[in-house]
């Protein structure tokens, strides 16, 4: 499952990291030559590190952290006509390479995962999960087992047992399964993920292309990433190997401590690079528990839109960049309009404790409901506290966009056109300079190498229709190319309505060719 990004003329790719097979295969390995390197001298580890793994290795660890981690694989039924739209990897059209050496293993490996023999299509995907509690229960990533029909849990043993869902936040991307056993398991312990810290030493364990218990090494890289995935991110990024089939494993600290869900890859390959991201345990562990007892998770609300104060923002209203979150909207009714707050104020603090954009949403979430903060508000350079009541999220989902910094973008490669469009945004209406009622689906990127083209159609512009219908989200503009094509069997191009800045006009934009496509990817 994959989501792409864009920016400029750099493609980014960041990948949700479960691994698909069944209809589309997206495994391809090829063999490397091995490269001799200078001896460079022994490496040396520190004292604390020595400690816990004897002679600088890590074997020790991994083998008692080895039974907590389970393999994942799951199968869903494909009605008539009907295609996984929602993974970006499945359209990749990477195809099994019958010369590379794995190929028999991975035939023989998904060989023995099929699913069930009644005669219809199954979509088949892999993805990894750690047991918490010894009794069967398992944390894994939503988007491993999302609309599955079958969840099927291997153990380090090699036992396979059915699972079913007690619970999943999306918003998270966090699930939670169970399995009955007779015998209790060995678990995984949560560590404090407040504690780790950039440069120390990590973990990876899990289900990389079926490849059960591959352990994998590296270092936090960073902390507090925000991959534009979703109103809470708090991401942990990490350079150990991580790949598709690791989604839902865990990221062991040298303790062997569980602090992160591993969950995304950034890659233009679909490949580690050594960008990976993981959910905090700490962000995870309230979530899990929720839904270990109520199976579902609720979430503190108080209706109102937020944004980053930026450079030229901070300049205008006088105040220090990036610091507190400047208010946008605020939803009718809702405790934040009961509670007097207002359309350019700047939310300073909540309960004393400094905000900013990125850090409210998560804040608020966690309130108690029916809980009372106190909002340090800046309001035409006076300072001005207000008490708000926090209401459940659940309750006034109508009204969900709020408190949320942003809307989680929606990115589609268009490879017919050679361009990725993305559902509009607050970021993207910012970064554009959009209006705030614009509607349709924004350019993040033009791959075409023709300068007439560039000049008509650029990143920022809106594409609001065809010739043929409206253009409302990034679907209709698919649906209504795949539509040309059928009627014209070698369409040479497609015309669309553009929004450009006050200038609305007609780009007819070139198909490309097959052999083109095959260019553009290499």
């Amino acid at each position: 499952m994959s989501k792409n990004l864009f920016q400029g003329d750099l493609t980014r790719c960041l990948i949700l990291t479960m691994g698909i097979f069944g209809l589309v295969s997206t495994h391809r390995l090829q063999a490397q030559p091995a490269v001799n390197l200078p001896f460079i001298g022994r490496l040396t580890w520190p004292d604390k590190f020595s400690s816990r793994c004897s002679s600088g290795s890590f074997a020790n660890v991994a083998e008692k952290l080895l039974p907590t981690v389970v393999n994942i694989s799951t199968s869903r039924v494909l009605k008539p006509g009907q295609h996984d739209d929602e993974d970006d990897d499945n359209t990749e059209d990477t195809a099994s390479d019958p010369d590379s050496p794995f190929e028999k293993f991975f035939q023989n490996y998904m060989n023995g995962k099929s699913g069930p023999d009644d005669g219809m299509d199954h979509l088949q995907a892999l993805g990894s999960g750690f047991i918490i509690d010894s009794s069967g229960l398992i944390v894994t990533n939503y988007h491993v087992i999302k609309d599955a029909d079958q969840i099927l849990i291997t153990l380090q043993d090699n036992r396979t047992v059915k699972a079913v869902l007690k619970g999943y936040d999306e918003r998270t991307d966090i699930a939670l399964l169970k399995i009955n056993v007779k015998e209790p398991l060995t678990i995984a312990h949560f560590g404090n993920s407040d504690y780790s810290r950039i440069g120390d030493w990590v973990l990876a364990i899990g289900n990389p292309y079926g490849l059960s218990g591959t352990v994998t090494f590296g270092i936090i890289s960073s902390r507090g990433r925000d991959i534009e995935q979703g109103p809470y991110d708090d991401f942990i990024q990490t350079d150990a190997p991580i790949n598709k089939g690791n989604s839902g494993g865990p990221l062991f600290n040298i303790k062997g401590e569980v602090i992160g869900i591993n969950t995304a890859i950034f890659s233009p390959s679909g490949g580690s690079i050594g960008i990976a991201f993981a959910i905090p345990a700490n962000e995870a562990r309230d979530i899990i528990n929720q839904l270990r007892v109520n199976g579902k998770v609720t979430r503190g609300w108080i209706g109102v839109r937020i944004q980053e104060i930026n450079e030229s923002i901070a300049s205008s209203l006088n105040v220090k960049p990036f610091q507190g979150a400047l208010v946008v909207k605020i939803e009718k009714g809702s405790p934040a309009d009961k509670a007097g707050l207002k359309s350019g104020d700047i939310i300073e603090k909540i309960n004393s404790q400094v905000v900013t954009a990125h850090t409210m949403p998560r804040m608020v979430a966690a309130a108690p409901i029916h809980s009372q903060i106190n909002l340090t508000v800046i309001r035409r350079g006076k300072v001005v506290d207000l008490p708000i009541e926090i209401q459940n999220l659940e309750e006034n989902e109508e009204s969900k966009e709020s408190d949320i910094q942003d809307e989680k973008a929606r990115v589609l490669v268009i490879k017919d056109l050679n361009i990725a469009v993305s559902t509009i945004t607050n970021l993207l209406r910012q970064k554009y300079n959009l209006a705030e009622k614009q509607q349709g689906v924004v350019v993040t990127t033009v791959h075409h190498k023709e300068k007439n083209l560039m000049q008509r159609l650029k990143p920022g512009d809106v594409i609001v229709g065809t010739n043929t219908k409206t253009v409302n989200d990034v679907d209709m503009l698919q649906q209504a190319i795949t539509s040309v094509k059928k009627e014209n069997r070698n369409p040479t191009s497609m015309l669309l309505l553009v929004q450009s800045g006050s200038v609305m006009h007609w780009v007819a934009v070139p198909f490309v060719s097959e052999r083109n496509k095959s260019d553009h990817k290499r």
